[in-house]
Formats: structure tokens, C-alpha cells, sequence
């Protein structure tokens, strides 16, 4: 991720997801249907939390020095991804994708049909 406006522009292209500042003025904290899925410092652009699955989040850490427990985080359901570091860029894009799509799928039904009304 080359800055804070790309990433920020890829989070809102999600179907559903505003922003906010609820921590301080320099966490931005990206949500779909009032639900976190994403956390970036704008001022220290250095790394994002991502909710993750359990199991892949541990496989995850395992693998990349630059995947550790969610800072600030339940450290069981969310990472801390570093940008500049051994995680492809491809892989953050993804990573990001799959925690929206994870926050999704704990929507309700009600939530859910109104997203897709979006």
C-alpha cells in the first residue's frame, strides 16, 4: 500500500462501508453496517488492523514476520498487518477484502438485505 488515500479509497469501495474517527484524530476505523473491519493510524501509516478467521490468523503469524496479534485487538480474531514489510501487496488487499467479508457474514439477515440494497 503506497498511502494512506489508496487504502482509504480501497476500504470505501466496499459496498456499505463509511468511516470514522471514534478512538482519536488519528485512528480511522473503516465499518460495514456500524461493524469494524479495519483500523489504520492515518498520521503513522506503518501497518492496519484486519479482523481475521482464528485459524488462518495463526497460520498467518507463522508465516509472515509482519502479521502479528491484533495491537489494541481481541488478539485472537484480528491482526496487525505492516506494510512495509515481507506481506504482499496482493495479500493486504486481500486480507482487508476478507475481514469486510467476515464482518458481513456476522450481519443479521435484516442487516444484510439492506446491504444488498445498496
Amino acid at each position: 500500500m503506497n498511502n494512506i488515500e489508496d487504502f482509504r479509497n480501497y476500504c470505501l469501495s466496499f459496498k456499505g462501508v463509511t468511516e470514522k474517527f471514534p478512538f482519536d484524530e488519528t485512528t480511522l476505523v473503516f465499518y460495514v453496517m456500524e461493524k469494524m473491519f479495519c483500523l489504520v493510524d492515518i498520521n503513522d501509516f506503518d501497518y492496519c488492523n484486519l479482523k481475521c478467521d482464528p485459524d488462518e490468523a495463526q497460520e498467518l503469524r507463522a508465516l509472515y514476520e509482519g502479521i502479528k496479534p491484533g495491537y489494541h485487538m481481541n488478539k485472537k480474531h484480528w491482526n496487525s498487518v505492516y506494510f512495509n514489510s515481507d506481506v504482499p501487496f496482493e495479500l493486504i488487499n486481500n486480507l482487508v477484502l476478507k475481514s469486510y467479508h467476515l464482518v458481513v457474514k456476522k450481519l443479521t439477515k435484516k442487516q444484510q438485505g439492506l446491504l444488498d440494497e445498496i
